[in-house]
């Protein structure tokens, strides 16, 4: 372990992908053709006379949040898909995932509260690595925003336990964060005060109406996949690489379905009941 992250966001059990594992994050080209193979089909039937009505509005909105160096764009397609399938989707406003953690939690909180007033409904959360563990820290502190999350091939359990070229991306972010650039990742951010109290806050239990499903790869080539299982959730497996999980069609089919279930899970808990 280098200096650079706090020795504890990496436990026993847990390992960084080898760099021969960079080459599965090539069948992304792969991932992608499939969606848009699978647009071209939406588009057609869509075109189509006998084309049904569009798809019942789900209850809950959902905020999409992307991972590390990502914005909003690299969940532009999954946002789509949602959106065709019924879901009212949100942005997280994330140009560039590049900041203090507990920085951009705080900024998700108030964009959770707007959301949710707006719609008077609590927000389910789907979150791409880093973002799903933003998300998961956010349902444990604002249960009474998020009525469940999905996370993707997020690493909540050794937040550490990714390929070393993303330590090197970190770095650099320190580095320029210590002669005063502003809105980057701060050496406390990874090792000191600050990550420790983003890694505790993303380990609380959860309040028992939070549904939360984990989306994980063993083709995943920057985290170690055995990191992005929670106990408290419900893991699903699917065969996609790290970078293409938000664009592939059967990882979107699986995130639709989990919101569904959770949607349903929630509808019929009784702490919906009570507050109704």
């Amino acid at each position: 372990m280098n200096n650079t992250l706090a020795p504890w966001l990496l436990p026993d059990g847990y390992g960084r992908p080898a760099l021969a594992a960079l080459l599965r994050e090539g069948s992304l080209v792969t991932e992608a053709g499939r969606f848009a193979a699978r647009r071209g089909t939406t588009r057609r039937l869509r075109r189509a006379p006998v084309a049904g009505r569009s798809a019942s509005r789900v209850a809950e909105p959902v905020l999409l949040i992307p991972g590390f160096l990502a914005g909003d764009w690299t969940l532009t397609a999954m946002a789509a898909e949602l959106r065709g399938r019924g879901f009212r989707t949100y942005r997280s406003q994330i140009h560039a995932n590049i900041g203090c953690t507990v920085g951009s939690a705080l900024a998700l909180e108030n964009r959770l509260e707007q959301i949710a007033e707006r719609r008077d409904a609590r927000v389910q959360i789907v979150g791409h690595s880093l973002g799903g563990m933003i998300a998961r820290g956010l349902a444990a502190r604002r249960p009474d925003l998020v009525a469940g999350i999905v996370t993707m091939g997020s690493p909540m359990r050794a937040p550490a336990a990714h390929h070393a070229l993303l330590t090197r991306g970190v770095r650099v972010l320190n580095r320029l964060a210590d002669v005063g650039v502003p809105g980057l990742m701060s050496t406390d951010c990874v090792a000191g005060e600050c990550a420790h109290l983003s890694f505790t806050e993303s380990q609380e239990p959860l309040r028992a109406d939070v549904a939360m499903t984990n989306v994980y790869s063993r083709r995943d080539g920057i985290v170690d996949w055995k990191a992005c299982i929670d106990p408290a959730g419900r893991a699903v497996e699917v065969r996609a690489s790290h970078i293409g999980m938000p664009l592939d069609p059967r990882v979107i089919d699986v995130v639709t379905t989990s919101l569904l279930q959770q949607s349903t899970a929630y509808a019929a808990s009784p702490a919906a009941v009570e507050t109704a």
